[in-house]
């Protein structure tokens, strides 16, 4: 038996899940670049050039079609953000590095 699906759909759902990893992953990229292709087109005459433009040749005319082409030509690709816990240490150091900041700045004669 086939591992492949006869689908109309280019390029197969199944190529995108392996480039993502799982459907939730895959929705959530497509979906956010087909807004920001969309987000594109009509801003297009006001140049105002904050979203990038569509990065394949695609003769599809709906954004969520040119999304899914994107990712199946690894030009759009998924981030990973980072651990609770990695945020945490982050947002810790940050804070210690404010507080030195501030001590600092109340320790340094004043020139008044």
């Amino acid at each position: 038996m086939s591992e492949a699906f006869d689908t109309m759909m280019d390029p197969p759902v199944e190529e995108l899940l392996d480039r993502t990893g799982s459907k939730f992953a895959l929705v959530a990229l497509a979906s956010r670049r087909a807004r920001d292709i969309n987000s594109y087109y009509s801003q297009l005459g006001d140049g105002l050039g904050m979203v990038p433009p569509p990065q394949v040749t695609s003769t599809a005319s709906k954004s969520l079609s040119i999304a899914f082409e994107e990712i199946a030509v690894d030009k759009i690709e998924l981030a990973e953000l980072p651990s609770a816990e990695e945020m945490a240490a982050a947002e810790a150091a940050a804070a210690a590095d404010a507080a030195a900041a501030e001590a600092a700045a109340a320790e340094a004669p004043s020139t008044d």
